[in-house]
């Protein structure tokens, strides 16, 4: 099963810039899970397609679909937490 991370930012979002570290982190952690940097401003239409309204926004999904998102700066322990549930 296929596992991704879609995190949606903007260069100007400060908590975006909080975000980073702990998904770089976990990048190297889990090998196995595609990780990807949509920023908002130049991909709207896929803003759009995930209703995303608020930044940063993760969202986790499998080949069933969004497993989890997750609005605002998030924990390791709870991006973990969905790694596991959609790889279940």
């Amino acid at each position: 099963m296929t596992v991704t991370l879609k995190d949606f930012y903007a260069d100007w979002c400060g908590p975006c810039k909080t975000q980073d570290p702990i998904l770089d982190e976990l990048a190297e952690e889990y090998e196995d899970v595609e990780f990807e940097k949509v920023n908002v401003d130049e991909e709207q239409d896929v803003a759009n397609e995930y209703q995303v309204r608020s930044l940063p926004t993760l969202i986790i999904e499998n080949d069933d679909g969004i497993v989890e998102r997750f609005v605002g700066v998030t924990q390791a322990e709870d991006i973990e937490a969905a790694f596991q549930q959609a790889d279940a």
